[in-house]
């Protein structure tokens, strides 16, 4: 393919363009641009290539024998160039990515997904699991789900969740806990790198975070949700962290109060980009899973 670094390829398409529809006018609705613009491409187009494609001496613009050979080479490449522009496209359409935080996915979103791809079997999810706020202009990245404050900028950030957090433990140590008072008599399980402090919750009851026994400590909610699952201790969760333990019994609330977090879950997209089907389609399928969580933790 060097012969193609001679020639600019917007010069290839008006010359295409114009030798199948016959006039510079038609190829100029075609491509989108002025009539002038097509003529110029078209002779630098000649002049890269050495030959002339048209012959100008009568009335618009005729094909010369070299113009008449190539048209047929020109339409049939730019028709195989479209092809593969369609296939991305399609490819495009089908496959949904989302960037969401590593410790939602596995213990919310995962196991919910396959009542998302029976509502939609067209589609399939690719998950970013990171919890950078990535590029979404200059990535493959169709939605993002975050929790922070909002006010990111250059996105499309809708709340669908208030964070709200509260104390889990395993069934055997809740026995020990009749009043929130009581969880400064156990060992408390710590997420290491929460920037939610127990005193969201405890202040509310009259009580201190350092009056807090010291317990285990992990740089993962998940691995901090697995020790409050072994009974190594308390720890303060969130619906979508401690959701499908609680219902399966393997944690339980001691106490019903809730507190209320700075921090929400939000859907993030593009503000510079139409949103496609497929994401209108999980954003609202999201929607209505959370809906179900909250009732259920609220209930």
């Amino acid at each position: 393919m060097k012969n193609l670094n001679r020639v600019h390829l917007n010069g290839l398409r008006a010359a295409e363009a114009v030798l199948r529809l016959g006039s510079l006018a038609a190829a100029a609705d075609e491509l989108g641009v002025t009539i002038g613009a097509v003529s110029q491409h078209i002779i630098r187009c000649e002049e890269q290539l050495g030959r002339a494609l048209f012959d100008r001496r009568g009335r618009g613009l005729q094909p010369t024998a070299f113009g008449r050979q190539v048209a047929g080479l020109l339409s049939e490449g730019f028709g195989r160039l479209e092809e593969a522009v369609a296939l991305s496209r399609r490819h495009s359409d089908t496959l949904l990515t989302i960037s969401v935080a590593p410790v939602f996915a596995s213990k919310w979103l995962v196991p919910r997904l396959a009542r998302f791809s029976s509502l939609h079997p067209e589609l399939r999810i690719r998950l970013d699991a990171s919890i950078a706020l990535v590029n979404l202009d200059a990535s493959d990245v169709d939605l993002a789900i975050r929790v922070g404050e909002g006010g990111w900028p250059d996105v499309k950030a809708e709340p669908v969740l208030a964070q709200e957090i509260f104390p889990v433990c395993a069934p055997a140590l809740a026995d020990k806990l009749r009043e929130p008072r009581d969880i400064m008599r156990v060992p408390i399980v710590r997420d290491a790198n929460s920037t939610i402090s127990w005193d969201v919750w405890l202040s509310p009851l009259g009580l201190s975070e350092k009056d807090l026994r010291e317990g285990d400590s992990f740089t993962d909610a998940s691995l901090a949700l697995d020790a409050a699952i072994g009974g190594q201790g308390v720890m303060l969760a969130w619906p979508t962290l401690a959701h499908d333990a609680l219902s399966a019994g393997l944690l339980v609330r001691p106490f019903r109060q809730l507190a209320r977090t700075r921090f929400s879950y939000f859907l993030v997209t593009s503000n510079n980009r139409a949103e496609p089907r497929k994401v209108k389609a999980f954003k609202a399928w999201l929607r209505e899973e959370i809906a179900a969580t909250a009732q259920n933790y609220r209930s």
